[in-house]
Order: structure tokens, then sequence, then C-alpha cells
């Protein structure tokens, strides 16, 4: 789908405890809407949905008409709880109306997706390391969870994975299966999804893949061929290749490439993946690095090659979205307040400036509309 000249990022807007023991003091006023300019990479502020708590991370329903954001924090109505919030779109405008609010039944949602047939969205509670399903009424509302899955187990870094953290839900082309990385783990969770009851099951087939001890696993993305995927690790800094086995539902590993370039002493931690819409190509974030790093996909083997790196002209890339046509990527610079563009070369995939970058507090998620 054509993007329509619509951006939209989630924000931090109060404070809040990362896993790493972190406290950020969120400055986001909600989520902020830009007009894009498809010819020069211009951003221009168009409006905020204000008064959403930390609107961390945003999905959109395959009709485009309703918008999805988790809310990121610890208690929600006396439980320990975040929350999801649904917004219908003004699709002109880019004019959010709040629908309504429910508990992601897990502690700091960071998050989500809907399904391809538009009936639920999955989350993924990072603190408490759970996933919830919430089925969507015809009016975009959410309905109560019809599935709550518990992880339970760690792995060997004595700070970040002593118990399951859920970061990510990724579902395949099919709409079948359902894959969570698991930081605390080190592990992928995969299960079937039923779409018409909002269930959950563990995949008879295959129910996890393991990855290095101390990896993290943070996010996955499938190929647009559905035959491979691809893996980023937050806490080695790593991107792993996979095959995938659409029948099955099974992943078997290819390789596994840095994330940071060679010599590379100072502190980084991996974020968002993405794949360029021709497939040709692949991106990942480094935190502390502070770039995006690039790597070609071979389309018959499905094997990566680095290309390099490239600075997201900020602090903390904690996202990045690349637009429709692969003509331009924007960067998510949490801790330097900024919206960054950049073109994309269709040959090479490498960056190249815009000049054109907007600020704006803390942002934590940019989506193409």
């Amino acid at each position: 789908m054509s993007d329509n000249g619509l951006v939209f990022i989630g924000t931090y807007s109060e404070k809040i405890l990362f896993g790493t023991g972190q406290v950020l003091q969120g400055k986001g006023k909600g989520i902020h809407v830009f007009r894009f300019d498809a010819t020069t990479g211009a951003l221009e502020p168009v409006g905020i949905k204000e008064g959403v708590r930390n609107p961390s991370y945003i999905a959109f329903d395959p009709s485009r008409r309703f918008l999805y954001c988790v809310n990121e924090f610890k208690e929600f109505e006396g439980e320990a709880s975040g929350a999801v919030s649904a917004f219908r779109i003004d699709p002109a405008t880019g004019g959010l109306q709040f629908l309504n609010t429910k508990a992601s039944h897990g502690t700091d949602p960071c998050h989500l997706m809907v399904d391809r047939t538009g009936r639920n969205v999955l989350i993924a509670n990072f603190a408490s390391g759970s996933v919830c399903v919430l089925p969507i009424a015809e009016d975009g509302s959410l309905r109560d969870a019809s599935e709550v899955i518990q992880h339970a187990g760690s792995s060997i870094d004595p700070r970040r994975q002593t118990g399951p953290h859920a970061h990510a839900v990724e579902i395949d082309a099919a709409n079948r299966f359902v894959f969570v990385p698991e930081l605390g783990l080190d592990k992928v969770m995969i299960y079937v999804l039923d779409p018409a009851r909002g269930k959950l099951t563990p995949n008879p087939n295959h129910a996890s893949i393991s990855v290095a001890p101390g990896a993290g696993p943070r996010q996955l993305v499938m190929h647009p061929n559905g035959r491979f995927a691809y893996l980023i690790n937050e806490l080695n800094s790593t991107m792993t290749a996979y095959a995938y086995d659409a029948g099955k539902g099974a992943l078997r590993e290819l390789q596994t490439l840095p994330t940071l370039p060679p010599g590379f002493t100072g502190t980084s931690s991996c974020a968002e993946v993405q794949i360029h819409p021709t497939g040709r190509f692949l991106y990942g974030s480094n935190r502390g690095h502070d770039t995006l790093a690039i790597y070609a996909i071979d389309p018959t083997s499905g094997l990566l090659t680095a290309l390099g790196h490239h600075s997201t002209g900020g602090r903390i890339p904690r996202n990045f979205a690349v637009n429709s046509t692969g003509e331009y990527v924007i960067a998510a610079n949490q801790d330097s307040d900024s919206i960054v563009v950049f073109r994309i070369d269709a040959a090479t995939g490498l960056l190249q400036a815009t000049g054109h970058a907007v600020e704006v507090g803390t942002p934590v998620c940019a989506r193409f509309f």
C-alpha cells in the first residue's frame, strides 16, 4: 500500500524505568503527526494527539482506518499491567479519534501488531514477559483479552536475563504463525494463531528456536518472498538470517553477522530491524554507535552481506521506518529528540542525507501511513 503523505510518531510522554535500570523522563506530548513530502523528504507538523500516556509503539490495521498504540507503563486500573489504546484515523488530516483503552495484561508493553485479517491486536509485554491478544470490534475499538500467555525462564546475562522479556510480535504472510523474540530467554517463541477466536497455541512442529546465549533477541522481520526471516539481537549486537519453512512455521539459522564495525569498543545495543520493500536490503539500528547497519540480501540464499553503517544524525536510534516506495528512511533518535530523514540509493541501499529533520521529544516509533 502506498503512503498517503502522513507520518505518525509514538513517544514517551512520562517517566519510565527501563530493564537496564535507566530512568528516562519522557518529553513527548503524545502521538505526533507530520505531513511528508515525498519529493524533498521534508516533514511538516500537522498535529499532536495529546493526553496519551507513553504511546511508545504504534501500528495500523490492514484497512488503515485504525491506529493502535501500546501504553508503556507498569500499572493500569490498580493492576500490574500496561495498556493498549485504539483510535480512528482521519486519513486526510491525520487526526485521531480516541475509541478506548484496554489492559495489556502484562507490564511495559513495548510492541504490537494487528493480525492480517484485522481481527486482533497482538502485544508483547516486555517487563513481565508475556503475550496478549485483544480482539478488535467492528468499530475498531478493543475487546477484553482473548489470550494471555506468560513466558517463564531465564538466560545467562545476570542483569538483563533473570526472567522472561517478550520484545516483539511478528506474523507470517499466511497469518498462521506468530513469532515472539524473547530477550530474557534467548529464544524466539513460535505460536499458531487462530484469528477467529483470538487464540495462540505453541507451534507443535517447532515451538521455539534458541539463539546464542546472551544474544538477547529483540525483533524479527519476514522477507517479502516468505522464504527468509531476520532477527536483530539487542545484547550482543548481531543480526541472524533464517530460512523459513512456511508449512511448518520453522526457522533454520543461516548465518549471524555483527551489527557493529570491527574494532568498535564503545557501548551499544540493537533496536529496530526493517527490510527494504524490494527485499534487496536489510537495516538494523545501533543505539550507542548511533547508526543504521546496512546489509544486502541475496535473493536466492537469503544470506547477508554487510555494506557498512550510516549515522542516524542523533543519539539512541530507537526506531526507524522505510517508506513503501523504498525511497526514504526516517530515524527516531530517542535521546536527542529528533526525527531525521535520509534518502535510500535504489541501486546500493546506502543512505544519503536530505538535510531534513524535526524535533520531537523522546521519539520511540516512526511509521509512514
